[in-house]
This record gives structure tokens, sequence and C-alpha cells, in this order.
């Protein structure tokens, strides 16, 4: 299979929207793409996340083939993550998503007060 069909609820495609479309995965591509980056570096840049699910998002994208991680013989053993070119072919989609949230939070956020 080459493609897939988002509407067919049998189709994986609507895995790999599952994974795109968590904030911790685009939070993650956002960070890589200006190079590899060790774990401590990468969770204090995106702000909020715990370890334990940074690290289950990175093993995810990693298995996705959107990260890969490198283990350097070390000690203590120092272990990177990188994007995949796979990963970089979502930088332009998912930065335009995120240029576009940053731009209209605000008026999101004037909507929910006048829903609430």
């Amino acid at each position: 299979m080459d493609t897939g069909d988002v509407f067919d609820p049998n189709c994986p495609t609507r895995v790999v929207l599952d994974r795109i479309g968590d904030k911790w995965s685009v939070l993650v591509l956002l960070s890589l793409i200006s190079g590899p980056m060790r774990f401590t570096k990468l969770r204090a840049r995106m702000g909020g996340v715990t370890p334990k699910v940074l690290t289950q998002t990175l093993r995810a994208m990693e298995q996705d083939g959107l990260v890969t991680r490198e283990v350097f013989a070390e000690v203590p053993p120092r272990v990177e993550y990188t994007l995949t070119d796979l990963g970089r072919s979502l930088h332009e989609p998912v930065s335009a998503v995120a240029t576009w949230a940053e731009r209209n939070v605000a008026g999101i956020l004037r909507y929910r007060e006048k829903s609430a």
C-alpha cells in the first residue's frame, strides 16, 4: 500500500495522524529541526513534558522512523536524538500549523471566553 485513505477507519493512516497530531511529537519535531539534541536539553526546550512522556514519545517516533537515537560510548553514556529524512519532511507542514497557532491563539481564546 503506497497511499492511504484518512477517511477509512481501518486505514493505518489514522495512526500516522495520531503521531503527527500529538502535541509532544510536534514539539519534538520543531525542537530537533535545528539539529541533534540530548534528552535533557530537548526536555528543557519543550517545557512541561515529563521524562516518562518524552521517553514514550521519542520511542514511538523512533519506531515510526521519524527520529534516530544515537548512543555514544562515553562515561556516562551520551545519547542524542536526530530527525530522519522522513522526520525532516514534516518540518514545513508542522511549522505552518505551529505558526498558525501562534498567530491565532488570541482569537481562539476570545471565542472560548464568549462560549464559557
